[in-house]
């Protein structure tokens, strides 16, 4: 799958509609869950991309059964097979990490490699060890491996030192079978991790305060199987909804949650944007002239880094200066040097981007180096002058399901032409 070309022809007007698929962070925590019960969980709503495909295996590896159908996977852990989640299936995907927790809570054992996924700068999950370690997990490194062992994890008040989002759905997780109660404070409010509560407490699990800073996990004996459907993907409907604000440009985008996106919404209206919302559907048209923006990426509610690099795209069309500051991760602005090859003119000072508005694009070849750089570049071939030719673009197909073929249907000049 690593060796995929994209070709793109731009400056073909996008129009019609666009349907949301489910949400790959929610689906990834989501399959981890499937460690905590000997009964099958049956997931509806799924993102076939390629992350999604790499977690099943994996779960697969340890000792799952079950099948992927039709956007929907059905999978059971009746017994662990072996603890070893593979150094491949880790570098591939950072949300192995996500299986420490369950593991450790219903098997006792667990040997997950160092987690990789995009390279974007630095994603610690001391977090997620020190507050095992405080239920009474011992973890130690052992090579290219975590290593984590314990009896029956303990019910602990433990605050977050940061927001971290796979941190709290680790310790969300290993706390619905530890012994006792467990009070989390400062715990990520991202609707992933509203969706898992919901899983979980699908599962049987005893969970209070979902949604807010503090949740109250009260440990049960065991767990059980369940039917859920994940929420919409809010960063592919961000993209699309982006998109949609280009010059000539008139989409609907379907099957979304609008208050998952309010920061989006705040600051392309405050662009100039042409947005029409209703319940469960955005309505775009591009045209009119778009002031610069002042944007800095935030911890949900705020605007979501995962979105960062698509904006500065469209920012680089609109009026006057455009800053965008990033305060997630310490090296994302991988895409700024392929945007300019394009013919942008986005200078990286410190923490923060500075687009120069209104540049005239035109086709190049690029290297995409990233998940979300990768949608970032599609966005810039389809109003650049020209072809426009992305390499290394199997990263797209991570966390976009069938985004070229959305977009042909949407209007665009898109194929891959190596794969």
């Amino acid at each position: 799958m690593q060796n995929i070309t994209i070709s793109i022809r731009g400056g073909k007007p996008l129009r019609g509609n666009v349907a949301i698929s489910g949400a790959k962070n929610a689906t990834l925590p989501e399959l981890a869950a499937v460690c905590l019960s000997a009964e099958t969980i049956e997931f509806l709503n799924v993102p076939l991309v390629e992350d999604v495909k790499v977690m099943h295996a994996a779960l697969g590896e340890i000792g799952a059964q079950g099948e992927i159908g039709d956007n929907s996977i059905r999978v059971a852990m009746p017994v662990l097979r072996s603890p070893l989640v593979s150094l491949q299936t880790a570098r591939t995907t950072r949300a192995s990490v996500l299986l420490l927790g369950p593991l450790l809570a219903r098997h006792g054992y667990a040997k997950v490699s160092f987690p990789g996924g995009c390279p974007i700068g630095e994603r610690k999950i001391n977090f997620h060890l020190q507050g095992l370690e405080r239920m009474g997990a011992e973890i130690h490194a052992e090579d290219e491996y975590i290593v984590a062992r314990c009896r029956r994890l303990k019910g602990i008040e433990y605050d977050f030192p940061g927001k971290t989002v796979t941190g709290t759905e680790n310790l969300l997780m290993a706390a619905t079978l530890a012994e006792g109660t467990t009070v989390l404070g400062n715990c990520a409010l991202e609707p992933e991790v509203t969706d898992l509560i919901d899983l979980l407490k699908e599962m049987g699990a005893d969970i209070s305060g979902s949604g807010s800073e503090t949740i109250v996990v009260r440990g049960q004996t065991g767990l059980h199987g369940a039917s859920h459907r994940v929420i919409p993907d809010r960063i592919e409907a961000g993209t699309y909804l982006i998109a949609g604000c280009f010059a000539g440009n008139d989409i609907h985008v379907l099957g979304v949650e609008p208050e998952h996106l309010g920061s989006l919404l705040e600051i392309l209206r405050g662009m100039g944007a042409d947005i029409t919302v209703s319940a469960r559907e955005f309505h775009i048209k591009g045209g009119k002239s778009l002031a610069p923006a002042e944007v800095t990426t935030s911890p949900y509610p705020g605007f979501p880094t995962d979105l960062q690099a698509q904006l500065t795209t469209l920012l680089t069309q609109a009026s006057g200066v455009s800053r965008v500051r990033e305060t997630i991760f310490n090296d994302r602005f991988h895409h700024a040097g392929e945007l300019n090859r394009l013919g942008a003119e986005i200078k990286i000072e410190g923490d923060t981007a500075v687009i120069k508005g209104q540049a005239r694009l035109r086709g190049a070849a690029l290297k995409t180096t990233d998940l979300r750089a990768s949608a970032a570049l599609v966005l810039g071939g389809l109003i650049a002058e020209g072809k426009t030719i992305i390499q290394n673009s199997y990263q797209l197909f991570r966390g976009y399901e069938n985004m070229p073929d959305k977009l042909q249907k949407l209007g665009a000049d898109i194929k891959i032409i190596q794969g």
